[in-house]
């Protein structure tokens, strides 16, 4: 097939890329057939799933218009994905026009884009780097222009906890994140839960196993954990609709459908 201008040479385009699912499923237009396929078949199991998406990128502007109203001007998106509208930066600055924002993501195509769309943006910055190495986040010298880590902090890791493998320490990355940063920070986390749901949605979850970032699906307990030692904000750890809706009507009948819990906790 033809390669895109927005995609970097080296990219495999006849192998799924998880980003690029997410991106087709959110209504993004950086993807590809055979990330189509995918997503299609994935859908056929879980009819839901697109909503679910949806569900996590709402969660995000609700959450990142909390932070700034808490007092966050600054920002680490870890897994931040191929940007589509709604981002953190325009959120954030729409808020605060002065807030700062550094992207992460492991996916080359995901950061590419990013870059293009981010331009010339000061006060934004997008870096490769994997989750499961938060050491060489932290040191980055992008994040180092942008982060003042002996000021409060927001710490997104919305929608990518579930593709790091036990074998990667989750646990442990995530507490080398929440010791970096000062007391005041936030740490905001959605990820796909096995609780509740039907046998096919755990079909589904197999298929991931096809791109090169599968899904591990936890439960509530397990979830809870990232949080160790922080104080959850209202409502705590919840399925993502419910977390601080912007109107009650946006919930719906059966908000666990969504898959996923969503929760932001304060560091004192």
């Amino acid at each position: 097939m033809t390669r895109p201008s927005w995609a970097p040479d080296g990219i495999d385009l006849d192998r799924p890329s998880a980003s690029r699912v997410y991106d087709y499923f959110v209504g993004g237009m950086h993807n590809f057939e055979i990330d189509r396929q995918l997503a299609q078949q994935i859908e056929a199991f879980t009819p839901n799933v697109a909503e679910t998406m949806r569900a996590n990128r709402d969660l995000l502007r609700r959450c990142v218009r909390f932070l700034v109203d808490a007092g966050i001007s600054q920002f680490l998106d870890i897994g931040s994905g191929i940007p589509t509208v709604g981002n953190v930066h325009e959120v954030a600055q729409g808020r605060d026009p002065s807030a700062r924002v550094v992207y992460v993501d492991i996916d080359p195509v995901a950061v590419a884009h990013s870059r293009a769309i981010l331009g010339a943006d000061p006060d934004t910055a997008v870096i490769q780097a994997d989750i499961s190495d938060p050491k060489a986040i932290l040191a980055d010298p992008e994040v180092a222009k942008l982060i003042d880590f002996d000021q409060p902090v927001a710490v997104l890791l919305l929608g990518v906890l579930h593709f790091v493998s036990a074998e990667a320490d989750p646990l442990g990355c995530v507490a080398g994140l929440r010791d970096a940063v000062a007391p005041g920070s936030f740490l905001a986390i959605t990820h796909a839960t096995s609780d509740g749901q039907p046998a096919e949605v755990l079909e589904a979850q197999k298929l991931s196993g096809r791109t090169s970032t599968e899904i591990v699906l936890r439960s509530k307990a397990e979830i809870t954990e990232y949080f160790d030692g922080w104080s959850l904000v209202e409502p705590g750890l919840v399925h993502l609709p419910l977390w601080r809706p912007d109107n009650p009507d946006d919930i719906g009948a059966h908000p666990e459908q969504s898959g996923a819990y969503g929760g932001v906790a304060r560091k004192h």
